[in-house]
Formats: structure tokens, C-alpha cells, sequence
């Protein structure tokens, strides 16, 4: 799981008290985002002149990244392929937990609530958290942090997730924030892009605009 980012994602997200993702429309699309920067990082996932190209044939083994190989294959843009079945790759990601062991699943309390998923190791989430705060507060050059935490970072950080960047460490470290997400350009300038995007793209999210 150490090199999953869309299931790292999801526990960043994931809030005790809620017994699920801290906003679940906007967890939905901070772990499509994480799973295309993952199949970018392995190669998978490329770009020219804005559309997102696929390079291999070869499924990965993982259903969530197999699903987003399939939709990129159609020649989308980024910011498309993070909406596009943004609620099938969430559940999917908490299956695998589920399966993992990571997650225990219960019925909903409602007939039209959700299911309630508890996180069974805290430690994990928490070393977690850990990870992105020291790349935030740390004093390591942004391109000496792992890929992985600097990715995390720009998410969270996108997707507001106060547990893990605070407002204040919003503003106070805005420009380390920006380089940590200005280093998706490297793997396709459109992924920085959608990145960024994402606050605007979750608010048409939460309006019903924006895929399933």
C-alpha cells in the first residue's frame, strides 16, 4: 500500500468522527486525481498538446488504476479524467482497503445513508499525516521530497483538508504548497493544471455539474 497513492490518499482524508472521507464529493475527486498522478509516475500516463495519451498495454493489477487506464485510452483531458466515474474509483478504493484489512465496513444507519467505514490501524493515517507535515514544515528543498509526499501535499492542500493542511499553514506556506504542486509539470503540464483546478472543480462538484 506504501506506493498506492489513491489509497494513501483516501486515509489522509478519511475522518474518524464521520466514519468516512471528511467531504465525500471531494474525496471523490482528490483520489481520481491521485490515482492519475500515480499512473503518470509509473509511466503509464502521458500528455500531448493537452490530451492525455496511455503508453503500454499491460493492465497493472490494480482494478482503480486498470479503471482509469480505460478512460484515459478514450483521449480526454486531465481535468475531464478526474471527474469521469469519480464515485465508482472512491467506492473501489474502499473496497481494496475493505479487502486489505485497512477498513471495516458497516451498513449504513439510514436506508439512504452510506455505508460507515472505520480505519482498524490509526497509526497508519497518522504517520501518514505525519509525512505530508514534514514535507510542508520541513526545511528540505521541495525537489528533494519524495514524489509521493509532494503530491500528497498539493492535494490535500487543493482539496482543503484541514486535518492535514491548516488554514493558517495554507497561507503561512503558500509558496512551498506551489512548488510542491508545480512538480506535477514535470510529468504533464495539464496535470498541474487540473491540480489546481480542483477547488473550482469540487465546488461545480457539490452543485451537480461536473460527471458522474
Amino acid at each position: 500500500m506504501n506506493d498506492d497513492l489513491a489509497c494513501l490518499m483516501y486515509l489522509l482524508a478519511h475522518d474518524d468522527a464521520a466514519e468516512g472521507p471528511y467531504d465525500r464529493s471531494r474525496t471523490q475527486l482528490l483520489v481520481r486525481a491521485a490515482a492519475l498522478i500515480d499512473l503518470a509516475v509509473r509511466g503509464r500516463l502521458g500528455e500531448d498538446g493537452g490530451t492525455v495519451t496511455v503508453s503500454g498495454t499491460q493492465p497493472t493489477g490494480d482494478p482503480v488504476l486498470d479503471g482509469v487506464l480505460r478512460d484515459a485510452a478514450a483521449g480526454h483531458g486531465w481535468k475531464h479524467l478526474v471527474r469521469r466515474h469519480r464515485k465508482q474509483t472512491l467506492t473501489q478504493v474502499e473496497d481494496r482497503l475493505a479487502a486489505a484489512e485497512l477498513l471495516t465496513v458497516k451498513a449504513p444507519r439510514t436506508r439512504f445513508g452510506t455505508r460507515r467505514l472505520t480505519v482498524t490501524d490509526h497509526a497508519l493515517p497518522a504517520a501518514l499525516r505525519a509525512r505530508v507535515s514534514t514535507a510542508l514544515h520541513g526545511d528540505t528543498p521541495v525537489q528533494e521530497i519524495p514524489a509521493s509526499d509532494a503530491a500528497l501535499l498539493a492535494l490535500a492542500a487543493a482539496g482543503g483538508i484541514r486535518s492535514v493542511v491548516s488554514r493558517q499553514s495554507q497561507k503561512t506556506f503558500r509558496a512551498r504548497i506551489d512548488a510542491c504542486t508545480e512538480r506535477l509539470a514535470a510529468l504533464a503540464p495539464g496535470l498541474e493544471n487540473a491540480v489546481r483546478a480542483l477547488p473550482t472543480t469540487m465546488i461545480a462538484a457539490q452543485g451537480g455539474m461536473g460527471g458522474s
